[in-house]
Parts: C-alpha cells; sequence; structure tokens
C-alpha cells in the first residue's frame, strides 16, 4: 500500500538519520498529526535485555503528570465492603462473583482490572483470557492491593502499566495529539525516567537501544537515547 499525500508530507519532515530532542521530537510528532481525528501519541523504547530471563523481563507503571487523554474504565474485582471503597474511589465496576462470570462470557468493556489479594484464587481462574488481554492483576503493577481506593484513584489520574514484549521493545501511549506540547515532554520524560530507574542489574551492554515516538497516523521520530539515565 502506498502511503497517500498526507503521509508523505509528514514524511519530509521527520529526518530519519537524526536523534532529536524530546522537545523537538514533541513538536514533529504535533505537526505530523494530520488525520482527522484526535490521535495518539505513542512511545517505543527498544532494550538491550532478554525477555525470556525472569530478570530482564523489565516491566512497571508509572504516573504519567498529564495521564493520556481518555477515560480509563476500571474494575475492581473485590468483597465487601472492598467494592464500596472502590466505587467511592471512582471505579466504574466492582463486584466479584458476578464479574467473574460476565468476563467468562466474553464481556471486555475494560482497561484495567483491580483485584484485592484474598479473591485472587477466583481471579486467577480467569488467567488464559485476562492474561493474553494485559488484564490480569499484579502485584507489581499496584493493581493486587487491600489499597483499593488509592490503586483507582491513580489509575484514573495517569497511571499507566507497561512491560517489555517479546523483541525487548516497550510500548506505551503518552498522550494525545491534541495536548499541549509541554505536558506531552513531561509525560515523556516522567516515562523515560522510569524506564531507566527499571535497568536490570544483569543487563550488559547499551540498556536503551532506541527510543521513537510518533502519532497514530504519522510517521516515527527518533529521540536521543542519551536522555535515559540507566
Amino acid at each position: 500500500m502506498k502511503p497517500g499525500k498526507r503521509s508523505k508530507t509528514a514524511l519530509t519532515k521527520v529526518d530519519k538519520k537524526k536523534f532529536y530532542t524530546i522537545e523537538d521530537a514533541v513538536a514533529l510528532v504535533k505537526e505530523t498529526a494530520t488525520a482527522k481525528f484526535n490521535e495518539s501519541v505513542d512511545i517505543a523504547v527498544r532494550l538491550g535485555v532478554d525477555p525470556k530471563k525472569a530478570d530482564q523481563a523489565v516491566r512497571g507503571t508509572v504516573s504519567l503528570p498529564h495521564g493520556i487523554g481518555k477515560e480509563v474504565r476500571v474494575l475492581v474485582m473485590a468483597k465487601p465492603p472492598k467494592d464500596a471503597d472502590a466505587k467511592a474511589a471512582g471505579a466504574d465496576y466492582a463486584g466479584l462473583q458476578e464479574y467473574v462470570e460476565k468476563i467468562q462470557g466474553g464481556w471486555a468493556d475494560i482497561d484495567v482490572i483491580i483485584a484485592t489479594p484474598d479473591v485472587m484464587v477466583e481471579v486467577g481462574k480467569l488467567g488464559k483470557i485476562l492474561g493474553p488481554r494485559g488484564l490480569m492483576p499484579n502485584p507489581k503493577s499496584g493493581t493486587v492491593t487491600a489499597d483499593v481506593a488509592t490503586a483507582v484513584k491513580e489509575v484514573k489520574a495517569g497511571k499507566i502499566e507497561f512491560r517489555v514484549d517479546k523483541a525487548g521493545v516497550v510500548h506505551a501511549q503518552v498522550g494525545k495529539a491534541n495536548f499541549e506540547k509541554e505536558k506531552l515532554v513531561e509525560n515523556v520524560k516522567a516515562f523515560l525516567v522510569t524506564i531507566g530507574r527499571l535497568k536490570p542489574a544483569t543487563a550488559k551492554g547499551q540498556y536503551v537501544k532506541s527510543i521513537a515516538v510518533s502519532s497514530t497516523m504519522g510517521p516515527g521520530i527518533h529521540i536521543d537515547r542519551g536522555v535515559v539515565q540507566g
């Protein structure tokens, strides 16, 4: 499929051989996001790790200062009174057995699932459904917790979860193309600081191999990997 006129115009604005500062890269992302809808802004960081090794499977969470520009639908799987605490904190859905049955029946109208430790036996039975969709609650990401109210508030405020894929790349959404440049820059910086902190002690050689940002329909724009400390 040949690129259209819009795509060709966007490509002429980006030097594929150049490594940009975060500020310049974000400015270019906004300039090349010319679709008729409000495009997402995504980041991809290629790491020098072996994801097959448990101690190098980089994963974590980060609270983006300005969120990602969309309403995150949160389900809290918990028994009373924790389910009520979750609803009071802003959860879209809260309960247990009803949602176990809905998920088994194919329901997928959620972005994040938080669970209390005492219900993980029941939630674990949904592993084959939730795992492939990246929805399985996990203590490392803060989505298995007794403090459901705080967890819900953090997710609603812009906390995202990420993990390295089989190819050694971490993908995440860091905002929308209509965000102010400064807000996108702050989100990107917060994400990259977190990536730097998560460098595995056993990782050898260059940790961050490449960084690229792009809008949904726009070209990839490379950021100088030296911005990441780690």
